[in-house]
């Protein structure tokens, strides 16, 4: 299987590719797959580029290939201003639509305050759902004060959140099983939304 991660951190290292990496290690421990990592910061120029000619270069397309046929994605997100980060958005706005329908995604955000976490719900979550995408339930936000100083760099509060999220997005990995390599001009079959969540609730 494929994962793709997302993430949007202008800083390097930045708190949104630590936040990335302790989740995609979360979901890898149960499921096993190829991670390839997308830092949107390498590809800003790329992608206001694309918005100006209507055509991603190389190295653009090659991103968005990455994310469009991967099994799965982790989407990870610096909050500004209440929202996310206009580099984040830009990316998913020049991916096609349709192309994410069906993917199970893992959502996550960091931000100075615990007060910015409610963005996962009021923007990540909406614009993931308009993608058709298969948002798992439980979302990651860290804060300033959730980054402590034990040896994995995170407190107890945010462990158990993520290992919540990344269970969640490996039992649909695990439920879907690889994607199959469509031929070209065939349409690839969806997993009903109803039967994908079906895969997290626990047997009876």
């Amino acid at each position: 299987m494929k994962l793709a991660v997302v993430t949007a951190g202008l800083t390097q290292p930045s708190s949104s590719r630590l936040l990335a990496d302790r989740l995609t290690q979360a979901v890898t421990g149960q499921a096993q797959a190829e991670v390839r990592v997308i830092e949107l910061r390498d590809l800003a120029v790329d992608i206001a580029n694309n918005f100006v000619t209507g055509f991603p270069n190389a190295r653009l397309r090659e991103a968005i290939e990455a994310v469009t046929e991967a099994d799965g994605l982790i989407a990870v997100t610096p909050i500004f201003s209440g929202s996310y980060s206009g580099l984040f958005k830009s990316f998913f706005d020049v991916i096609d639509d349709g192309a994410l329908a069906g993917k199970p995604v893992l959502i996550a955000a960091t931000g100075g305050t615990a007060r910015h976490s409610l963005a996962l719900e009021h923007a990540l979550r909406p614009l993931f759902a308009y993608l058709r995408a298969v948002v798992v339930p439980t979302a990651v936000y860290a804060a300033s004060e959730d980054w402590g100083g034990a040896a994995d760099a995170f407190t107890d509060g945010l462990g158990p959140r993520i290992a919540r999220a990344a269970e969640e997005l490996a039992d649909l990995l695990l439920h879907r099983g690889p994607r199959a390599q469509s031929k070209e001009g065939a349409e690839e079959e969806v997993v009903p939304f109803e039967q994908q969540l079906a895969a997290l609730r626990p047997l009876d």
